[in-house]
């Protein structure tokens, strides 16, 4: 059982959220948040597998509440997946870069809801091509940060499907490779550019110039 905790501030859609999510039988609701500061307490209290997590909250908002749960200091980050109004919203990339493995939409259904959460608690991130990728190419600036070591051309490859928003499954299926062999390549690919999660992966392929619109 997948145990999640939503923080949203508005009562109508944070119950909205945690039918939607109870309707999988994998998935359990153990808390309900308000805002920024009582998700980070809850959090910390519960220690849920996954938080969904809104953006607009009074008081600590969501990018401060997710960097205190799963930002680059934490040493035990927690799964936070952002929950926005907006596909192109600039403080999702943010978000993003606090540590959030991905994002979804307020009024995306549960089979998607179900997918994000279930990524997030198996260390992955959704990366939708619709949502995720649109927002990496509008705001990802570019960088001069070059790999500790070269990426080797599988791990390239590897790379660019994450991306563009392919899962493990997908990408396995695509390059013909099982599903362990692509986890070992995404592995190499996060150790050699020092990032932690397929979704930092992702923003530098973007950043790099390695996927284009």
């Amino acid at each position: 059982m997948i145990t999640v905790l939503i923080a949203e501030d508005q009562p109508s859609v944070r119950e909205g959220l945690a039918m939607l999510v109870d309707t999988a039988s994998d998935l359990r609701v153990i808390g309900q948040a308000a805002d920024g500061t009582e998700a980070v307490r809850l959090a910390r209290q519960l220690r849920p597998d996954v938080v969904l997590m809104d953006i607009r909250m009074p008081g600590l908002d969501g990018l401060g509440a997710t960097r205190q749960l799963a930002g680059p200091e934490q040493s035990t980050p927690l799964a936070v997946v952002i929950v926005t109004t907006f596909d192109l919203d600039e403080y999702v990339h943010e978000a993003l870069r606090s540590g959030a493995r991905g994002f979804l939409l307020k009024d995306a259904g549960p089979v998607l809801i179900g997918e994000a959460i279930r990524a997030a608690a198996a260390g992955d991130a959704l990366i939708s091509p619709r949502i995720t990728t649109r927002l990496l190419e509008t705001f990802a600036r570019p960088s001069r940060r070059r790999p500790a070591q070269h990426l080797t051309s599988r791990e390239e490859e590897v790379l660019h499907l994450v991306a563009t928003g392919m899962t493990n499954t997908e990408i396995g299926a695509e390059l013909h490779l099982s599903l362990g062999t692509v986890k070992t390549h995404i592995g190499g690919v996060l150790t050699k550019l020092g990032l932690r999660n397929r979704v930092e992966a992702a923003m530098w392929a973007y950043e790099t110039g390695r996927v284009q619109r």
